[in-house]
């Protein structure tokens, strides 16, 4: 008789566990394909970036306490020439291999074989994909003012590069734009000039437990060999993106089933408390007959753990068979050639356990009144609650002005006001679920907007691939049209605070920059001053700084030390983490005087073809190609609004339908007796729509306010180190959630107009045991 209510609870149930089975053997399933490639590729524990060390330096490292093995490579950036494209810049990483079993982070072979000669080339996936190379092929990489002619021997993947981002300053993979190219040894340092020379160190160690202790001692050193940067495998830009799309699998496969268990529990300890309420006389009969308050219990709590059960068996086989594909899905994005799909039978005993502790704790407290039911008081029909005027009433002048069925609906809802306030908050939830997947839309659009809109105004980036003197600018200047050009200095430093210590970036710009604005929290303009560094709100929140405090940089670089800097500002940035100096002062307290690494630039020109031939420019970034990236993105993030939509469209409809078909069955004869007073089907029908109306606009506006905390919750579960998603409450957002809110109330409101048009309201005026 209850099928309905009990199909939808179900469904509400089935969904929750199919996200908990899904996304949690998701998880561990990529994680177990993650260490897999990473322990048979042999990924590097320590990459060690220096200006230049011998290859017979190397064996220090080896000596070192906790090294198990090093391998030295060649790395750096060029632009790769381009068929039948003048002015599409692509930039290529050449790097060096080794061969051998024991190779650190060796490469996993798709397609061709091994380099067997010095102009051969192996091409990372990612990159021969985008761009529809394969073995045979011949590329271009343009070296040192010299177009290298390379043969394409194989296609493979790398450990390195599971997420494809050149920098940190990337908003997103580009692969068609950015590729890596390995070489062999001779080739690299060859075109390079670092004949018996490296850039760049892999090293393995024994135990990573304290591996920041070594990278210390590793550091100490090396340090005349000019060290600029050592990253660890958890601060390894590619790593540390999966680890953090990973652990927000793990915090939605925990959040949001208990979310959805915990609506199921209220539909499903109103429906019994409802329930209870209309077999009353039956429950006196049977404690006449010797059932104790324990049977009768049990009996209410049987259904809902049949819910439980019957949800259990749905959302698990479904949540099994999604987690494999989605592994799957999740394994091709991140370019991780190996997959392993395991099914662990822990996770399913704890969704039964979740689940029927839900189900029974709901169906007791639903169900609690049967103690309080005596035999001889169950034989009479309920005394009918006091009424009393409603505060409403006792404004007549506005009271006198109202309808009569909206005096009943107001009515019925001051009537039963706990079970009211109950599902609003529900369907307020359920509003609130709306708001956030297309908070997530409005968020990456403004953090796009502002990033590269307000707070960066240039329109092309210049990265050189060698640090050069301020007179490089007037050589740019006379090869293209430009309206401003600005010199920048870029450079990795570790930057400590106490024992919490960060290697970032640190970014000089003139102090009169036009392409740079700053604003701190209050989104007040700050300004450069000398001597002093601009962080961003990221960066001080890693390293627990404020303004006015002193940081100390760790200069790698030979004959500089280490020195404390003043904090004068904290300034906002949506992408990447970054410390700001002025130009002139970073150069003179941590480089050399007159230094540039790059420019950035103003202009109309295509800036891309005008420098493609320039030989100390390693890449041309524009805004539009951040643009593009973007937008192909945002497509991708679509599919995942409705997906988030559904789950919450699929809480307000259950709510509404329950809420419905409880309140047609308590008050079947009220429904009769307004039948008898010549009230038609449709009547009492649209008596019950204005109800739910009510409802669901007083759960929009209690919605609006836990929306706006779920959002606060959303962007800093989903905030990292590379993106900072901004906390803007648009009011659009809650306009469309409220529409989907009413889409779905109404939808489940249609469907409960059956149930009234087959009441039988003779029987309801009976007043029996059905």
């Amino acid at each position: 008789h209850s099928k309905g209510q009990f199909i939808s609870v179900t469904v509400i149930v089935a969904v929750a566990l199919c996200i908990f089975i899904a996304f949690s053997m998701m998880s561990i399933n990529i994680r177990d394909s993650v260490s897999y490639y990473y322990e048979s590729t042999n990924f590097n524990d320590i990459n060690v970036k220096l200006m230049k060390i011998p290859e017979n330096a190397l064996e220090r490292v080896k000596k070192i306490p906790g090294v198990k093995s090093v391998e030295g490579r060649i790395s750096f950036d060029v632009p790769l020439r381009i068929k039948d494209s003048t002015d599409e810049k692509v930039t290529v990483r050449i790097m060096s291999i080794s061969p051998g079993y024991e190779a650190i982070n060796k490469l996993y072979m798709k397609s061709g074989k091994n380099i067997s000669s010095i102009n051969q080339v192996i091409i990372l996936d990612q990159f021969a994909n985008a761009r529809n190379i394969k073995p045979g092929d011949k590329v271009t990489p343009y070296i040192n003012g010299i177009n290298q002619e390379l043969s394409v021997a194989g296609i493979a993947a790398s450990p390195e590069f599971v997420y494809l981002m050149e920098n940190e300053q990337a908003l997103l993979p580009a692969p068609e734009k950015f590729g890596i190219f390995y070489v062999s040894k001779e080739f690299a340092q060859s075109v390079y000039g670092y004949r018996g020379n490296y850039n760049e160190l892999l090293i393995k160690v024994y135990d990573d437990k304290n591996i920041d202790d070594l990278a210390e001692k590793i550091e100490k050193e090396l340090n005349a060999f000019g060290v600029k940067q050592i990253i660890t495998r958890e601060n390894q830009l590619s790593n540390n993106v999966l680890n953090q799309k990973i652990d927000g699998i793990d915090k939605m496969s925990s959040a949001v089933p208990v979310l959805f268990l915990m609506v199921a529990a209220l539909i499903i300890s109103i429906m019994l408390s409802r329930t209870v309420n209309n077999d009353r006389i039956a429950i006196g009969v049977l404690k006449a007959l010797g059932y104790g308050n324990v049977s009768i219990l049990s009996h209410y709590t049987k259904y809902a753990l049949a819910i439980g059960l019957a949800g259990s068996a749905i959302g698990i086989s479904s949540g099994l068979l999604l987690a494999g594909f989605l592994t799957r899905v999740f394994i091709e994005f991140f370019n991780i050639p190996v997959v392993k799909v395991n099914i662990y039978y822990s996770y399913i005993f704890y969704a039964v356990i979740l689940t029927s502790g839900f189900c029974i704790i709901s169906g007791l407290f639903g169900a609690r009144s049967v103690i309080h039911i005596l035999p001889a008081d169950s034989m009479r029909p309920e005394a009918p609650k006091s009424g009393k005027r409603i505060l409403l009433e006792r404004l007549t002048f506005l009271w006198r002005r109202i309808s009569f069925s909206w005096k009943m609906v107001i009515r019925n809802i001051f009537r039963t006001k706990k079970r009211f306030v109950f599902l609003v908050l529900g369907l307020a939830l359920s509003y609130s679920i709306n708001v956030v997947p297309l908070y997530m839309i409005n968020a990456m659009s403004a953090m796009f907007t502002l990033q590269y809109g307000e707070y960066q105004k240039m329109d092309y980036t210049v990265d050189f691939s060698r640090p050069l003197t301020e007179k490089s600018m007037l050589e740019i200047r006379k090869l293209a049209q430009i309206d401003r050009i600005e010199a920048k200095v870029e450079y990795p430093f570790e930057l400590q605070n106490g024992w919490k210590k960060k290697t970032v970036g640190v970014i000089g710009i003139p102090k009169d920059t036009e392409f740079y604005e700053f604003r701190d929290k209050n989104d007040q303009k700050v300004v450069l001053q000398d001597n002093s560094f601009l962080l961003t709100e990221t960066l001080a929140k890693l390293l627990n700084i404020k303004k006015g405090d002193y940081l100390k940089v760790k200069n790698f670089i030979p004959g500089k030390a280490d020195v404390s800097i003043k904090v004068s500002g904290i300034v906002k940035q949506y992408l990447g983490i970054n410390a700001y100096m002025g130009i002139d002062s970073m150069n003179k307290l941590l480089l050399e005087e007159g230094m540039v690494t790059g420019v950035t630039i103003r202009s109309n020109d295509n800036l891309k073809e005008s420098l493609k031939d320039i030989k100390n420019i390693a890449v041309v970034r524009s805004s539009v190609d951040i643009k593009n990236s973007f937008l192909e993105y945002m497509d991708t993030m679509i599919i995942a609004v409705w997906f988030y939509m559904l789950f919450g469209g699929i809480l307000g409809f259950a709510i509404v339908y329950n809420s419905t078909i409880i309140g047609i069955s308590e008050r079947n004869m009220e429904f009769a007796s307004l039948r008898v007073m010549g009230f038609d089907k449709m009547d009492i029908y649209k008596m019950i729509v204005k109800e739910n109306l009510v409802m669901a606009i007083v759960a929009i506006i209690a919605g609006i306010p836990i929306g706006i905390g779920m959002i606060g919750l959303m962007a800093d579960a989903f905030s990292s180190e590379l993106i900072t998603l901004p906390i803007i409450v648009e009011p659009r957002a809650f306009v469309f959630a409220a529409l989907a809110t009413i889409v779905f109330v109404a939808a489940a409101q249609f469907t409960a107009y059956k149930k009234i048009h087959n009441l039988n309201f003779i029987d309801a005026l009976k007043n029996r045991i059905s």
